[in-house]
């Protein structure tokens, strides 16, 4: 397949049974029944009559009774395992994961920019960023979002790419989050992220003037010498700041950063979907933004290469793009899913095989804020499994499938990706930050595994290796529970998860006493450098995490082991939710996995 030369062939997934279960016969070896017809002598010379003599037969039938009861009772524990429907059964959850969700998505509370909720259940934080917009070169309201991780920056590019994974983690498993009391949690979490999406874009006021797309709110700066204080060389509470956060500014031509803020805003709106006004309002700028962009990119995608790094200012620093063909195929899948209207799965289809080849060879078989390839296959996979719309997208679904089973192949065979000693998958070994990429992969992985399990499929080949559903289960399940403490330092990754976790995690709010003083710059480098613990714990957030041999220092200063991010965490949580027990009971006929497997079509017609 273009695009995937470094993955195996992989052919169809099959049935073993009509049970999902492999059948005894697949072994090569047959047992038989063989008859043996053999007198031994007795080891005992001598045999003995013993006469009993029954004293008291109400005793004796009190006796008979209670072994008889005793005797169906444990007869009965043996035997109801056996009998429990399949589907039911989980694998190896040894966690607490009603409290990781609760804690991975309070992370999201603390990273929130702008006045901030009284309701909050974090109490080191408050308002802050209250002028962002209002800088010296644009006058806009930029007020809200998310500050990215430890700094006090808001990139737009990974904010959005996390709003349309939570979106989607909760398109997916709604019904686990009402559960478990955590719907109007994250669904708060979102409407955070969706309410500052829609002001990133400003249509054009004439028909020769450009539309603008704000990047990114806050600065790096260049000035080594720590001279002039902004949202990296000072130390400082996103409440004490008063330095100047310059907006960095790019055109319609930025594809990728278009088309992810499309996703997220059509992703958003099937959430919202309930509440109409709104879910509207978030589809209508999505099509303002998709069509001026995929006009533009017919325009300018012979002649120019433009991606965020042309013109995201400082972004290119942390969030350079590779490319933008898999955000535009992103962006047209999530609004027909939002919209039901087949011209952008026409767009979508039409430009996945190029968006395939268009992926760089250390971005295969990674789902991240930059490569969006290997989460659109899953989606075209579930389109494909649940609701075949036929010609004319039957090579870009079959297409799709084949890479996602690939994909599966990939992580489980251990030949395309290497293990820490522990067994965490390293995807990007050379990028640092391994625990987001395997978060990812346990997220899709299960999400695979329901789709599989609910089609009633059990096994399937890769190569010369044949996989089973409890293979794939197994897989995502050890890289959760790694996250989580199993691993050789017995330390969760996720702050305040456990006994053992991180508590220098490189963040400036958590790392500065809430004490209700301003602390400059100068001030909050004593924290930077301080070897005490922090002193507010930041729950729920993932870190980094550890090396490729499962070493890991926890030291404030240094960002490659204990710095997090709210793209980090959002695979995360969906991974969590993807694991999570579903709800005891299920209006489904079929498995219950928690899983809404229609709701997502709910605006899908074969005659749109």
């Amino acid at each position: 397949m273009a695009g995937s030369s470094n993955s195996a062939p992989v052919s169809s997934i099959h049935t073993s049974s009509e049970t999902g279960r492999l059948l005894p016969s697949a072994t090569k070896c047959n047992s038989k029944e063989i008859d043996l017809d053999v007198s031994l002598p007795s080891p005992y010379s001598k045999s003995y009559l013993f006469e009993l003599v029954i004293t008291d037969k109400t005793h004796y039938r009190r006796f008979l009774y209670i072994s008889l009861t005793l005797a169906f009772v444990v007869l009965a524990l043996g035997l109801v395992p056996h009998f429990l429907p399949q589907n039911n059964r989980h694998h190896g959850h040894s966690k607490n994961l009603t409290l990781a969700l609760n804690q991975a998505i309070t992370f999201f509370d603390a990273q929130k920019s702008g006045s901030y909720p009284t309701n909050s259940p974090i109490s080191f934080r408050g308002s802050s960023g209250l002028q962002d917009g209002n800088s010296s070169n644009i006058h806009a309201d930029l007020v809200g979002g998310f500050y990215d991780s430890g700094n006090n920056i808001k990139f737009t590019f990974p904010a959005a790419y996390t709003i349309t994974l939570l979106s989607w983690s909760v398109v997916e498993y709604h019904r686990k989050y009402a559960d478990i009391g955590e719907l109007e949690h994250i669904k708060d979490v979102i409407k955070w992220g969706s309410d500052y999406l829609l002001k990133v874009f400003v249509p054009p006021t004439a028909k020769s003037d450009p539309s603008l797309l704000y990047s990114q709110v806050g600065s790096a700066g260049n000035d080594t010498k720590n001279q002039v204080p902004n949202d990296i060389n000072c130390w400082q509470r996103p409440e004490d700041m008063r330095y100047k956060r310059p907006v960095s500014v790019c055109n319609e031509t930025a594809s990728d950063l278009a088309g992810e803020i499309v996703a997220a805003l059509s992703a958003a709106s099937i959430v919202f979907k309930q509440e109409n006004e709104y879910s509207q309002r978030l589809i209508k700028k999505a099509e303002q933004i998709y069509e001026i962009t995929a006009k533009e990119d017919r325009i300018h995608r012979a002649i120019t290469y433009t991606t965020i790094d042309a013109c995201g200012g400082e972004a290119r620093k942390f969030y350079g793009s590779s490319g933008y063909k898999d955000e535009l195929v992103w962006a047209a899948t999530w609004l027909f899913f939002a919209t039901g209207n087949h011209a952008f799965l026409d767009y979508a289809t039409t430009n996945f095989a190029a968006a395939a080849d268009d992926e760089t060879t250390t971005d295969k078989g990674i789902f991240y804020w930059n490569n969006k390839l290997a989460a659109n296959a899953v989606l075209f996979t579930r389109l494909r499994f649940f609701r075949d719309l036929g010609f004319p997208y039957e090579k870009a679904l079959g297409l799709s499938t084949n890479m996602t089973d690939q994909l599966m192949c990939s992580y489980l065979s251990k030949q395309n990706f290497n293990r820490t000693p522990g067994g965490l998958i390293l995807l990007s070994p050379g990028t640092g930050g391994p625990l987001q990429f395997a978060a990812t992969a346990s997220f899709l992985s299960k999400l695979y595994n329901d789709y599989l399990t609910l089609l009633r499929r059990s096994s399937w080949n890769c190569t010369n290796d044949g996989f089973s559903l409890e293979m794939l289960q197994s897989f995502s399940t050890s890289q959760i529970n790694y996250i989580l403490g199993d691993n050789p330092r017995k330390m969760s990754y996720m702050v305040g998860f456990g006994d053992h976790y991180p508590t220098h995690v490189h963040h400036r709010s958590a790392s500065i006493p809430w004490d209700g003083q301003y602390h400059s710059c100068a001030e909050g480098d004593r924290w930077l450098h301080s070897q005490d613990r922090n002193p507010n714990i930041l729950l729920g957030a993932m870190v980094a995490g550890p090396d490729q041999f499962d070493d890991f220092s926890d030291e404030r200063e240094k960002t490659w082991f204990t710095e997090p991010s709210i793209a980090g965490n959002a695979g995360l949580v969906a991974a969590l939710i993807a694991h999570h027990d579903p709800p005891r009971s299920s209006a489904s006929n079929g498995p219950n996995l928690g899983l809404d497997i229609v709701g997502i079509f709910e605006k899908v017609h074969l005659d749109s």
